[in-house]
């Protein structure tokens, strides 16, 4: 008899780059292009007080990053316009690429018989120019940027609420599994009391921040947690 998944998780919500997605810092890059627009100097105490900020809050809304380092909701969203395009202009240079492993494991967490969700905190256009480039528009049930879960990203847990409620595929947020590979995306996870929140060690944050967030799992990468959901029974560590 093949292993069957675990009976109790249902839908599996993944975070993009870091996790599912390589982008080979692509985020500080395009933070750099965001704030030569709106005059801070590269090499400045003042530009790498900020992009420092952006490295620590990898994962969370980038809106919000931006509300913070610029202060004004004007001066925020000139920012987040800039960075996007720039963010996009990287990726349509064909700049990412798939965690090795990550559709294989989407796809044997599909073949499973659960429901798979892409989350990021990346704008809906960057979001869609990253599903292009890999061609996994048609890879996952559901795909989901803040704006689509009332404009709150991590870690705030409404992308993964907004997951479970638009696919109907879990009875409980306990059937849920997170995985990402920041803090921001355990605490998301954790929050909104998904039964599994694993951590993956092919982004932005190791082992212990992942664990001190609240991971229930960490793991090497993504390719790895199809066979954690379906050896640990109820994939459940606490």
């Amino acid at each position: 008899m093949t292993d069957k998944p675990t009976d109790n998780v249902r839908l599996v919500v993944l975070d993009m780059a870091g996790t599912t997605v390589a982008d080979g810092g692509l985020v500080e890059q395009a933070f750099s292009a965001a704030a030569r627009e709106l005059g801070v100097e590269e090499g400045s105490a003042d530009h790498e007080a900020k992009l420092e900020y952006v490295r620590a809050t990898m994962g969370e809304s980038k809106i919000s990053v931006f509300r913070h380092l610029f202060g004004e909701e004007a001066l925020a969203q000139q920012a987040n316009v800039a960075f996007e395009k720039a963010y996009g202009q990287l990726v349509d240079g064909g700049r990412i690429a798939p965690i090795p492993g990550a559709r294989e494991a989407v796809e044997e967490l599909r073949a499973d018989g659960l429901t798979v969700a892409l989350s990021t905190g990346f704008a809906r256009v960057t979001q869609d120019a990253i599903l292009d480039a890999l061609g996994w528009r048609d890879l996952v049930a559901l795909t989901l940027c803040p704006a689509d879960a009332g404009g709150r990203g991590r870690p705030y847990p409404d992308m993964v609420l907004a997951a479970f409620l638009r696919t109907g595929a879990a009875d409980s947020v306990r059937e849920i599994a997170v995985a990402g590979d920041t803090a921001y995306d355990m605490r998301s996870g954790v929050r909104a009391g998904a039964g599994v929140v694993a951590g993956v060690l092919t982004g932005a944050h190791d082992a212990a921040a992942l664990t001190g967030a609240g991971a229930t799992h960490v793991l090497g990468s993504v390719a790895e947690l199809p066979a954690l959901l379906r050896d640990s029974g109820r994939g459940l560590a606490r």
